[in-house]
C-alpha cells in the first residue's frame, strides 16, 4: 500500500509498506537484508534486536534516552505484546508503549508525526 503526504516535508514518514518492508519517505527498507529499524521524525536508527521472541529489557532501556512521548512497537505482521518487565524503563520514564503490527504502526505513526508528537516507531519485520 503507498502512502502519500498532503504536503512534501524533510521529516521521516511513512511512504508506503507491504509485507516484510516499509517505505520511509520513499527508500526501501526490508527486514531480510536491513534488520529491525527505529524510525523517528529526524532519524532513523538500525534496531538490533534478533526479533519479537528475543526482546530484553536491555533492547528497551537503549529507547528510553530517546526524548519520547510515545513509542509504537511494529511487532511484524501480527500483534503481539511485550511483558511489561521488557518495558519498564520507558514506563519509569512514562514513555507509551503501544503494540501493534507492523502496518498499523506505520499508519499510527505518521499521524502522530504530523502533530508534532515525540514518536518512535520500532519495527520488527518478523
Amino acid at each position: 500500500m503507498k502512502l502519500h503526504a498532503s504536503t512534501p516535508s524533510a521529516l521521516n514518514t511513512f511512504s508506503g509498506y507491504g509485507d516484510g518492508y516499509v517505505l520511509v519517505n520513499g527508500q526501501r527498507f526490508e527486514g531480510k537484508t536491513a534488520g529491525n529499524l527505529i524510525v523517528m521524525p529526524a532519524q532513523l536508527l538500525p534496531w538490533n534486536v534478533a526479533g519479537f521472541d528475543a526482546l530484553t529489557e536491555a533492547d528497551f532501556e537503549a529507547l528510553a534516552g530517546l526524548n519520547l512521548e510515545i513509542l509504537l512497537l511494529g511487532t511484524g505482521p501480527k500483534q503481539r505484546f511485550p511483558h511489561p518487565r521488557l518495558i519498564r524503563a520507558l514506563a519509569a520514564k512514562r514513555i507509551g508503549v503501544e503494540a501493534m503490527d507492523l502496518q498499523a504502526a506505520c499508519r499510527t505513526y505518521n499521524i502522530l508525526m504530523a502533530e508534532e508528537r515525540r514518536v518512535a516507531a520500532a519495527l520488527l519485520f518478523t
